[in-house]
């Protein structure tokens, strides 16, 4: 996968309201059409972790995001920015972490290859952290969405050339092995460790928290109506909220 590219300026994209003029104008090739931006914040903070060299921390404390669904895209106030290629990020998610809300992205810069892929096959592939903080903690969900959408549209190319190579139609099930969380399959300390750190800063924007609803009901005799409450008594109970009601049996 490519590391993130230095950039010093903006690519030409159009809006989704222009997008859909030109699909309607058919144009002679849709290829011509320029990528559309599905989403723009402003006053964004980024860092790597690693850094990346020529990207300072005055360049990513302050600029514009910009997500395209060609690439993901930010410009410094400083006149620099970079740009990263979908299928380079792994993962994306909104994280809670004590430094603050954020986006937290982890980018596979590994093999470009296949030959290099061959020969990294025992090693770790490099990875690097991406932050991206905006100002306003509300465009989190919204960039979120966006990078979700685009990169969707930037599967893996390395999913694809598996489905389609022609040894792996038929796989004999029995020699493999399958992990069940057993004692003799635990991760490693490292792995333990980087499982830990992800489920401490990951946040699921579509989980949302359910509240049960309490509610009390109450019977009055209507005026003019018969008393029957000698054949009825009541019986104080507590309520799931601490809150005493009271029901009535018949005897």
């Amino acid at each position: 996968m490519a590391p993130p590219t230095l950039i010093t300026e903006i690519p030409h994209h159009i809006s989704p309201e222009e997008h859909k003029t030109f699909v309607a104008s058919t144009p002679a090739s849709f290829s011509d059409i320029p990528p559309v931006l599905q989403h723009k914040q402003e006053n964004v903070s980024a860092s790597f972790d690693p850094s990346l060299e020529g990207f300072t921390p005055e360049d990513g404390s302050s600029g514009t995001l910009y997500v395209l669904e060609s690439v993901l895209i930010f410009m410094s106030s400083t006149g620099r920015g970079f740009q990263v290629d979908y299928p380079s990020i792994t993962l994306h998610a909104i994280s809670r972490a004590e430094s603050g809300p954020s986006i937290y992205c982890q980018l596979d810069e590994g093999a470009t290859n296949q030959d290099e892929a061959e020969q990294n096959d025992d090693e770790d592939s490099p990875m690097r952290e991406l932050i991206l903080i905006p100002q306003d903690s509300v465009a989190l969900e919204p960039i979120f969405e966006a990078l979700s959408h685009c990169a969707s549209l930037h599967p893996d190319p390395a999913d694809a050339d598996d489905m389609d190579d022609d040894n792996d139609a038929f796989i004999d099930t029995n020699g493999l092995e399958t992990f069940d969380g057993d004692e003799d399959q635990e991760l490693s300390e490292v792995g333990r460790a980087a499982l830990a750190h992800l489920e401490s800063i990951i946040y699921n924007p579509f989980e949302k928290s359910t509240t049960p609803a309490t509610t009390t009901e109450s019977e009055e005799n209507e005026e003019g109506q018969p008393d029957n409450s000698k054949d009825e008594e009541e019986q104080p109970h507590n309520g799931a909220n601490g809150t005493t009601t009271t029901s009535k049996q018949t005897e």
